[in-house]
């Protein structure tokens, strides 16, 4: 059973040591994370597009 007061979660990408995952909000906002060891980033929208970008360029 769900409750409708928590977030939806989906893992994107995972690695041996680093886990990214969204998170649906019941208000409709998405909120994205980055988990690695004892640190966790999170992002809004817009902060996780631009963090993409930032990815891409490391390239």
């Amino acid at each position: 059973m769900n409750n409708k007061n928590e977030p939806t979660t989906d893992t994107i990408a995972e690695t041996e040591n680093i886990i990214a995952w969204k998170a649906e909000e019941p208000d409709g906002e998405v909120t994205y994370h980055i988990e690695l060891n004892n640190v966790t980033l999170h992002f809004f929208e817009e902060e996780w597009t631009e963090f993409l970008e930032l990815v891409k360029s490391l390239k």
